[in-house]
């Protein structure tokens, strides 16, 4: 077996394979690189010795089955008999579901979580998003204080348990995307700075100094970025990628990090034959996301709209305090204006930002299935201080209208796990740091930026508190769990929130398009009357965000034939005006 390393300024490099020392060369066509041939079998111990300091983990481990800082172990990816071919489900025409393995149950483990997949299958979803499951030091955590980007964290079920889950997934009709973060490692376990320049102080992050990608020594950082995206890619069946807060990464060169990534992933999937796909995080509004690397574009296959989520939020809880402010001020034009346009910041002035920002999508050439849309996510409930959820702001009735405009609008739709049938648990932001120091940084750093915003500390959870993570598990009722198999669950509240969902996705699956472009989303509002109209090609939302009056808006000319309704509303009058009774949403299908 050979193992390679990239350690450009040692001097010396040993391989500690199952307690054995034995020398590396270095490889004389790759500069910075040493090399050593090793009998070893699936599961053997090993590490690597730079100029005889202490043994430290492979940076492209893939698996470590004592954590991070533990020697890694000769994965055995070739052992898994696949049960399920798959030929690969793109993001076009995809209904996302994101997830988080360590509390979509309370065991925290894949096998767990696949016991759940009937009911995903049952729902509609078209894909599981798993949120990162990359190792950090400890069990429990949201999994982006990572460390190494190649391996899966063993309290999950390590690499094993990954491919068991993916393959259950295809064997239910459920794609799998993995949410990866390339712009920063973990605080804590971190040691690819002893190997070579992984980090530059060109740059500065929220995180602290930058991933080098554009300084000397940047062609092998970037080289390990996009080789274990690819590796996550062919070896675990994956069907795409979200990828982590792009906006971090500060790229100078000509041809940027993400493109060089598209263009390999691309090719990955001419050669695999199974559509692959890339989704960015970005709050830059910036169309060369997703445009073609032919335009100058980075090439990505889509971008979370968190335009979309504020407006809707706004609309929906009536908050404005922080981001929220720039849509707060007129809610039903900021969602009438992000529906149609792509993005409401697309180069004018954000009050929040002090500022212009973004530029403006090319309606015509742009598909809309490219923007994932949501009311709820990882960030946007666990962020907030008491990661409280959207039902529990607004009530059932709200959070059904954000849901028909979340399933049933142009965006390629995403609900966060229990979102369908309305769980009340929180999802807090919980860590679980070894360092006692860090710990406590964590903490107390928590509490003092809520305090700011005038919260009690007192109120403020404890991140490591084992108590934090356990209360943002998904609480399963028996009943929701029966609803899997056909029998309605015993909480009216919760069946109706999950027949909506049903009804919702069927309806997208049944009668939305996969390839809308954005030209062929158009929407009518009426700020003061409450309501919202948004026609998404054959489809069309009415929606009446009043909570006292019945709204009569106006679906324009055609015949609507009903599809679907939260509260009993009559049909559209021949003249195409729909009364809606209050905090009302109805689904309805234009005449051809």
């Amino acid at each position: 077996m050979l193992f390679e390393v990239w350690a450009p300024h040692a001097r010396r490099v040993t391989l500690q394979l199952s307690g054995r020392p034995l020398p590396m060369a270095p490889a004389p066509e790759r500069d910075g690189w040493w090399r050593a041939e090793a009998a070893a079998s699936p599961g053997a111990r090993y590490g690597f010795a730079l100029d005889d300091g202490p043994v430290l983990p492979d940076p492209r481990a893939r698996r470590l089955p004592d954590g991070p800082e533990g020697t890694a172990a000769v994965p055995d990816f070739a052992g898994y008999r696949w049960r399920h071919p798959w030929p690969g489900r793109g993001l076009a025409g995809a209904v996302l579901y994101e997830l988080h393995v360590g509390t979509f149950t309370r065991a925290g483990t894949f096998d767990a979580a696949a016991e759940r997949l009937p009911h995903l299958a049952a729902l509609g979803v078209t894909h599981v998003q798993l949120m990162p499951v990359c190792p950090f030091p400890g069990r429990h955590g949201w999994g982006y204080d990572g460390v190494a980007p190649w391996a899966v964290h063993e309290p999950y079920g390590g690499p094993a348990g990954l491919q068991r889950f993916v393959d259950s997934a295809h064997g239910h009709g459920l794609g799998v995307v993995l949410d990866v973060v390339h712009n920063h490692l973990g605080p804590s376990g971190n040691r690819l700075p002893e190997f070579g320049p992984y980090f530059t102080d060109r740059h500065h992050t929220p995180w602290g100094l930058a991933v080098n990608l554009d300084a000397p020594g940047s062609d092998e950082v970037r080289a390990y970025f996009v080789g274990s995206a690819l590796a996550f890619l062919r070896d675990y069946r994956l069907d795409g990628l979200r990828l982590d807060a792009v906006h971090a990464l500060v790229d100078n060169r000509a041809e940027h990090l993400l493109a060089e990534l598209s263009a390999a992933v691309d090719a990955l999937a001419a050669e695999t034959g199974r559509p692959l796909f890339l989704v960015a995080e970005s709050d830059r509004n910036d169309p060369r996301t997703t445009a073609p690397r032919e335009a100058n574009g980075h090439g990505l296959h889509g971008q979370w709209n968190d335009d979309f989520h504020h407006a809707l939020h706004a609309a929906v809880t009536g908050e404005g305090q922080g981001y929220y402010a720039d849509f707060a001020r007129a809610p039903l034009a900021a969602l009438a204006a992000t529906v149609t346009r792509g993005f409401f910041h697309d180069g004018g002035y954000s009050a929040f930002r002090g500022r212009r920002h973004g530029r403006p999508l090319d309606r015509a050439a742009t598909p809309a299935h490219r923007l994932v849309g949501y009311a709820q996510t990882h960030d946007q409930i666990g962020n907030r201080a008491l990661g409280d959820r959207l039902i529990a702001l607004a009530g059932p009735d709200r959070a059904a209208l954000a849901a028909a405009l979340v399933l049933c609008g142009p965006f390629t739709p995403m609900l966060f796990m229990g979102e369908e049938w309305g769980a009340a648990s929180p999802w807090q932001y919980f860590t679980d740091h070894q360092d006692p120091e860090l710990a406590e940084a964590v903490r107390a750093g928590r509490r003092r930026e809520f305090g700011a915003h005038g919260w009690s500390e007192a109120e403020i959870p404890d991140p490591q508190d084992p108590a934090t993570r356990d209360r943002s598990c998904l609480d399963w009722p028996q009943d929701v769990a029966r609803a899997w198999y056909g029998e309605r669950p015993k909480r009216a509240e919760q069946a109706a929130m999950l027949d909506w969902h049903r009804r919702l996705i069927a309806i997208r699956h049944r009668h939305l398009p996969a390839r809308l472009r954005l030209s062929d989303v158009h929407a009518e509002y009426d700020e003061a009357a409450g309501w919202l109209v948004v026609h998404s090609g054959p489809l069309t939302v009415a929606v009446n965000f009043s909570r006292a009056a019945t709204a009569v808006a106006h679906l324009g000319p055609g015949a609507f034939e009903p599809l679907a309704a939260n509260r009993r509303c009559p049909p559209p009058d021949p003249s195409g005006r729909l009364s809606l009774p209050p905090e009302t949403a109805s689904v309805l299908l234009r005449a051809a």
